[in-house]
């Protein structure tokens, strides 16, 4: 294992900790962190670049191979998590701007972190992949949508421009680094080991701008906004794992369902919420980010534990 990849797996294993010091600092003394707030979308774009340089074709053809598991996790993605956002929010009556950035979370695509959370817990990863890298395809369509259909009773949604900030921040920048995987190969494969670096130096940066940005109503409403994402990323791991056994999917599938489902990328809905409505509405996307950094470790540590057992 060289330097790089020492560092990259160092930033992975303790991203939690970097998340939640980061958010401590911007609480502590926000003034050295609101100068973030204007690069929230360029750090975005980096991580997603960064994951299109990733991408390969095997990751795309498991959809051919084994479809019920691709579609069923595709499918789940966008439905489970939004409708569990829209009844946290009607359920625990939150504001306006809180309301939005709870479905706003909960319609964005699964994160990169799912891929790896599923690895250790010893489920599909190959199927965690290839939904990761479709539902983060049909975003620029998909979360729009269903934020203007699920978010505009509380405040108002435009599908189109939201719909060319997750194009900007998302497929342009995913193209990118497929091209760049293409044509600029032997560059790619010696910069790849230091790709989780990055991403976690971005999001840990994306963080303190959100939390610095919204201090005050944090501290408002701090409390009541992370018992909300305890919800949201519990039941998500909860209603995945039960949708795969309803379709009778492979224990590992089942795993990884759960944990694509439960995990989301949360950096893009903080960029969307940040770019399109109050900066408070970006913060269950933080904390968020926050959470299942701490979840998805327990989880798949338990998984890992009983993976030698026999399985239903």
């Amino acid at each position: 294992m060289n330097t790089f990849q020492k560092i990259g797996k160092f930033a992975g294993d303790t991203f939690a900790l970097w998340v939640l010091l980061a958010a401590a600092l911007a609480m502590w003394v926000p003034q050295y962190f609101t100068w973030i707030a204007p690069w929230i979308t360029t750090l975005l774009g980096i991580v997603m670049f960064g994951m299109g340089m990733t991408l390969k074709l095997d990751d795309f053809k498991l959809v051919l191979q084994h479809p019920k598991g691709v579609i069923l996790g595709i499918i789940s993605q966008f439905t489970i998590m939004p409708l569990l956002a829209f009844v946290l929010a009607k359920t625990f009556q939150l504001p306006p701007e809180i309301a939005v950035g709870v479905i706003l979370v909960g319609c964005c695509p699964g994160g990169t972190a799912s891929n790896v959370m599923t690895f250790l817990a010893k489920g599909n990863t190959a199927l965690s992949v290839t939904i990761t890298s479709f539902t983060t395809l049909l975003a620029p369509i998909v979360t729009p949508a269903l934020i203007y259909f699920l978010a505009s009773e509380w405040l108002p949604v435009s599908f189109m421009a939201m719909f060319m900030s997750v194009v900007k921040v998302v497929l342009i920048p995913i193209i990118l680094g497929i091209l760049a995987q293409i044509f600029f190969k032997p560059v790619v494969a010696k910069s790849i080991d230091i790709l989780p670096t990055i991403s976690v130096v971005a999001i840990v940066l994306i963080v303190a701008a959100v939390v610095s940005g919204s201090r005050d109503k944090i501290i408002e409403s701090g409390l009541l906004i992370l018992a909300v994402v305890i919800l949201h990323n519990g039941l998500g791991y909860a209603f995945g794992y039960l949708a795969a056994k309803i379709f009778r999917m492979d224990y590992e599938d089942k795993k990884a369902v759960a944990i694509e489902v439960g995990m989301q990328n949360s950096g893009l809905g903080a960029s969307l919420a940040a770019t399109h409505f109050d900066p408070i509405s970006a913060v269950p996307s933080a904390i968020f980010s926050f959470w299942h950094n701490i979840s998805g470790p327990i989880l798949a540590t338990y998984w890992s534990k009983k993976a030698g057992k026999v399985e239903e």
